[in-house]
This record gives C-alpha cells, sequence and structure tokens, in this order.
C-alpha cells in the first residue's frame, strides 16, 4: 500500500521518474515497517505518531546516575546530600521502591565511572523539555543539600544541562533560585533590569506557563512538587518586582 501511495505522489511531483522513486522508496519502507511489527496502515501510521519512551526502571536509574554526578562533583559523599536524594524518591515512589532502586545505587552506581553525556542523550530523547528542565531543578537542590552549591557542582550542573539540551537562559534562571543576588528576581524570569514593565509581565507569562505543575501532571508526586517549587519562584519573583516597581 504504502509503495504505491509513494509512487502517486512522485508522479504527481516529478512525473514517471517520480513514480519509479516514489515506488521504490516505498517498498523499503513497507519492508522496514514489517521488519519493526507493523502489518497495515494504521501500525505504520501509529509507529510515527508514537515517540520512545523511557521505562520507569529505567528512568529512576539513570536519574540516580546523574545524581552520584553532582553528589561526588566536589570530591565527598555528604550524608545530606544522599538523604535529599533518598527523601526524594521515597515521595515519588514509595518506601520501598525507593529502597529497591538504592540498593542498585549503592551497589553499582555510586562505585563506578559514569558518562553524564550518555545518560542525558538517552533521557533527551525519552522525555519532554519540562521533565528535563525539572531533572536540573532536582539536581540543583542536591547540590545545595550540603548548605551551598560550590563551583564544582555547579560546572557539573552546567555540563548537565547542555547535554539535556536546556537553554542556557533556563539553566541561567533555575541556578538563580539556588543563589542569593541584587538581581535574582529579573534573573528567574529571565529579563535584564531596565526592561519595561510591559516586558515584565510577558516574561513573567511566558515563565509561569513553562513551569506550571500541569506540565509534569503525568509524572510521580515528588516531580509535581519540584514543578510547583518553580512555580511558586517566578510567582515571587513576579511579585517582588510589581512591589519594587509599583504596578
Amino acid at each position: 500500500m504504502i509503495k504505491w501511495i509513494a509512487a502517486v505522489v512522485g508522479l504527481i511531483y516529478m512525473r514517471i521518474p517520480g513514480a519509479f522513486i516514489g515506488f521504490f522508496l516505498g517498498s523499503v519502507i513497507e519492508v522496514l515497517f514489517r521488519r519493526n511489527g507493523a502489518t497495515s496502515s494504521n501500525d505504520v501510521f501509529q509507529m510515527f505518531q508514537q515517540k520512545e519512551r523511557v521505562s520507569p526502571g529505567d528512568f529512576e536509574l539513570n536519574l540516580l546516575s546523574l545524581c552520584s554526578i553532582v553528589i561526588k562533583a566536589d570530591g565527598s559523599v555528604s550524608q545530606g546530600e544522599l538523604d535529599y536524594v533518598r527523601s526524594y524518591f521515597v515521595r515519588a515512589y514509595g518506601k520501598e521502591r525507593a529502597n529497591a532502586t538504592f540498593r542498585t545505587f549503592n551497589d553499582v552506581v555510586k562505585n563506578r565511572q559514569i558518562d553524564s553525556g550518555r545518560i542525558c542523550a538517552y533521557l533527551h530523547m525519552r522525555t519532554t523539555y519540562e521533565v528535563r528542565l525539572q531533572i536540573l531543578h532536582f539536581l540543583f537542590g542536591i547540590a545545595q543539600a550540603d548548605g551551598s552549591v560550590d563551583e564544582d557542582e555547579l560546572r557539573e550542573l552546567s555540563k548537565i544541562a547542555g547535554h539535556l539540551r536546556l537553554n542556557r537562559s533556563d539553566f541561567e534562571s533555575i541556578k538563580a533560585m539556588f543563589f542569593k543576588s541584587a538581581d535574582k528576581a529579573y534573573k528567574i524570569l529571565e529579563i535584564d533590569e531596565d526592561v519595561s514593565d510591559a516586558e515584565v509581565k510577558k516574561a513573567y507569562r511566558k515563565m509561569a506557563k513553562k513551569y506550571h505543575p500541569d506540565k509534569l501532571e503525568h509524572m510521580d508526586e515528588a516531580y509535581k512538587k519540584g514543578a510547583q517549587e518553580k512555580f511558586t519562584q517566578v510567582q515571587s519573583a513576579y511579585e517582588q518586582i510589581q512591589k519594587e516597581r509599583g504596578f
């Protein structure tokens, strides 16, 4: 069926040569789809529509691998950081499942070298941008669990954000949520201090939409809570600027 459709399309655009090319390419596509288990035109359509997703177990282990990179970035393993991660996973998956995952974490992940680029490439192909933003926010939380985010941890976080294909402006926005500075509110909203009131309002609407908890409604409770934390920070930043400017 596909080869004949492709042949007709080729005929319309390139006449007889196009029909031959379309028939050939359509035949190749049919063979490839049969190898992947597609047996009808509806199966083929679904294969085009589906996005490969990461399984819950793989997501947990890959996330824990990134956690271990951040935890070890400053050359020491802080109990506060480990407790932060465990608490997060208990909230997300329940105590029993979190403990089972952490046994793997203790036995394997903590004792080997981990390639953040490979892990992030895997997650990039299988998660939404909003989920990857939440991953970065969570990793910043780990780094701060021992009291502060140091330069080595920040360097690793920056590298992970790049591997996850997150925009630099989004990295700086989330970073600002964990650092005190005079222009913190503006950094969270991804704007400069000299922008107009109208641009502040526009930036707030954009960031509120980006960080809205509904973007993670398919995720576990801990991830929704993390999204709510970011959303609250955006609201607070906007309210602070409103108060300072009096609009």
